[in-house]
C-alpha cells in the first residue's frame, strides 16, 4: 500500500509524514510521534481515552485516519500546558482530585479544555453531558465535575484579570 503524505500542526508545530492510508490518529501520534498522551482503549470510540482536538473539534482519535487530519491543527494532551506551567483545567483536576488511575485522564482533560471553549460557564448538568463521551471507571465523576467548574472559575478570572 503506497503512503500518503500529510501536514499536520500538532501542539503549535508542523510535523509532515508518509503514512499507510489506514494509520490511525492515534497509532500516528503515539508510535510516529512520540506523543503518548493519548491512550488506546476501547477503539471502538466508546471510552474517550484517546479524545484529542482537531480543529477545534473533540475527536476520538481511535477512529480517525491520520490522513483526514491533513493540514488540520491538532491540540493533545502535551500541549495544554504552555512552557511547564499547567493550563487551569490540568490544575484543577490536580487540586480536586479529578482522577485516580489516570487513565482516562489525557482524553477527559482535553475534552473538557474544548467545553470550556464552547461554554465558559457551564452547569452541573450542561458538564455532564459534555463529558458524557468519556468514560472514567474509578471517580464516579464527582470530582472531575467539580474539577471542570474550578477551571471555568480560573478561566473567568484570568480573562477579566487581562482585560
Amino acid at each position: 500500500m503506497s503512503k500518503k503524505l500529510i501536514s499536520v500542526t500538532i501542539n503549535g508545530r508542523t510535523h509532515e509524514s508518509a503514512v499507510e492510508p489506514r494509520t490511525l490518529l492515534v497509532h500516528y501520534l503515539r508510535e510516529e510521534l512520540n506523543l503518548t498522551g493519548a491512550h488506546i482503549g476501547c477503539e471502538t470510540s466508546h471510552c474517550g481515552a484517546c479524545t484529542v482536538d482537531v480543529d477545534g473539534q473533540s475527536i476520538k482519535s481511535c477512529t480517525h485516519l491520520a490522513v483526514q487530519c491533513d493540514g488540520s491543527d491538532v491540540l493533545t494532551v502535551e500541549g495544554l500546558a504552555n512552557k511547564g506551567v499547567l493550563h487551569a483545567v490540568q490544575e484543577a483536576f490536580y487540586e480536586e482530585h479529578g482522577l485516580q488511575c489516570g487513565f482516562c485522564t489525557p482524553g477527559m482533560l482535553v475534552r473538557s479544555y474544548r467545553l470550556l471553549q464552547e461554554n465558559p460557564n457551564p452547569t452541573e448538568d450542561e458538564i455532564r453531558i459534555g463529558i458524557s463521551g468519556n468514560l472514567c471507571r474509578c471517580t464516579g465523576y464527582q470530582n472531575i465535575i467539580k474539577a471542570v467548574q474550578s477551571a471555568a472559575r480560573k478561566l473567568q478570572e484570568s480573562s477579566t484579570t487581562a482585560a
